[in-house]
């Protein structure tokens, strides 16, 4: 079925480059052959051992309006995962946000400011119950963030998204560029596994059972990728699908792409790009005065902890059983959306519902305190989505 309909892409392909001039027909068409000849590969190929349970459906950490952490939940009609099944993840996103864009701000049937449209045609609009980037040109579509230096990740860097995955829809493919020679890699995440294409390497995993092939379409998949040079790992949902030893390549930014069109686009979400490959506390002494973390996530305008969260609350725990003695204050801090005495609520409110999860985790309660700060210690400015997204933060302070 995969097979077919992929060999059906190529000719769609074929039919709408004939019309175009033959100077810029050539080179797409390639490209699209190329592209599809790597999907087909990938949905044939044998399951690759890369594929490592990380633990359950997630959402993306997606940045709502009153400093609110947006859930998938109801999008698809399926409800989140348990914070249980979590238990053994470790993703955890760079500790400085460099972009993010969960569209909220985007008006309907309009393109985002916050990014550049390179080919094709996008646009934001509702679907599925969220504000969404939609890929919609028939041939070949490209976006990247709009960012003030063409490089703007460095040697340790994370990138996380939403997507729907509909039924017979294209998958999004995520292109990391260099930006001095213009070389490219790519990997990409579809029904039938994962891949990472370089000059040098082509790697594949494959999807765990609980969501694969069908299993995988008409819902919504958190997909999160950390590079630490050279070694790349990519997570879907609850599981790490693809371990790339040695990446072959510099990326220096980001680029999302993909084969869209009207009836069935590419449809993503909740966008997030951080410098630092995540915290990896494990095995360290800790001598810093605080932890600070932008991986602890919430519902919307709630203190339920996501899921997700559970790749920093794994890193703080280990920290804490290899120290005896540290103790920690919780702080929890919002952006300034709503009104300031909500938001300093919500904070405590927040801070308190990660050290009960701690608690529950094994963590003695005496060697934990929470104190909700709201909007009053912001880390930066606040008029930039990414100011406030680094301003919406956990930390663990030091207590002597």
């Amino acid at each position: 079925m995969k097979v077919r309909f992929w060999f059906l892409i190529v000719l769609i392909g074929c039919v709408a480059t004939a019309a175009a001039p033959a100077a810029q027909g050539q080179g797409l068409l390639g490209r699209l052959k190329q592209k599809v000849k790597d999907k087909v590969e990938q949905d044939t190929a044998p399951a690759a051992s890369s594929t490592t349970p990380a633990s359950a459906p997630a959402s993306a950490p997606a940045e709502a309006s009153g400093d609110a952490t947006a859930s998938n939940a109801g999008a698809s009609g399926t409800a989140p995962d348990s914070i249980l099944s979590y238990q053994n993840y470790d993703f955890v996103p760079g500790q400085t946000i460099v972009f993010a864009d969960d569209f909220t701000n985007a008006q309907d049937g309009e393109f985002p400011a916050q990014w550049e449209l390179l080919k094709g045609q996008a646009v934001v609009n509702k679907e599925q119950g969220y504000q969404t980037f939609l890929l919609t040109d028939g041939n070949y579509a490209q976006v990247s963030p709009r960012m003030k230096t063409k490089s703007y990740v460095g040697p340790d860097f994370t990138v996380e998204y939403d997507i729907f995955a509909e039924h017979g829809g294209y998958p999004l493919i995520i292109e990391l560029d260099h930006a001095s020679d213009g070389n490219s890699a790519s990997f990409q995440v579809g029904p039938g596994g994962a891949s990472y294409d370089a000059d040098g390497v082509s790697l594949t995993g494959d999807l765990p059972p609980s969501i694969r092939q069908d299993l995988y379409d008409n819902k919504w998949h958190h997909v999160a990728m950390v590079y630490h040079k050279p070694q790349i790992k990519l997570y879907v949902d609850q599981y790490r699908v693809l371990t790339v030893p040695d990446s072959k390549f510099d990326p220096g930014s980001v680029v999302m792409e993909g084969i869209g069109d009207q009836q069935k686009p590419i449809i993503f979400r909740n966008v997030r790009i951080a410098d630092g490959g995540g915290m990896n506390m494990i095995g360290k002494k800790f001598t810093d005065a605080k932890i600070v973390t932008h991986g602890i996530n919430f519902d919307i305008d709630k203190a339920t902890l996501r899921p997700e969260s559970m790749g920093t609350l794994n890193q703080i725990k280990s920290v804490m059983e290899g120290d005896p003695s540290l103790k920690f204050e919780i702080d929890g801090h919002t952006d300034n959306s709503g009104e300031a005495a909500h938001n300093l609520a919500l904070s405590q409110q927040r801070a308190d519902a990660v050290k009960t999860q701690l608690v529950s985790m094994g963590i003695d309660a005496g060697r934990l305190t929470t104190k909700g700060f709201g909007d009053t210690q912001p880390m930066t400015s606040n008029d930039t989505p990414e100011g406030k997204a680094n301003n919406r933060r956990v930390e663990f302070v030091r207590v002597t």
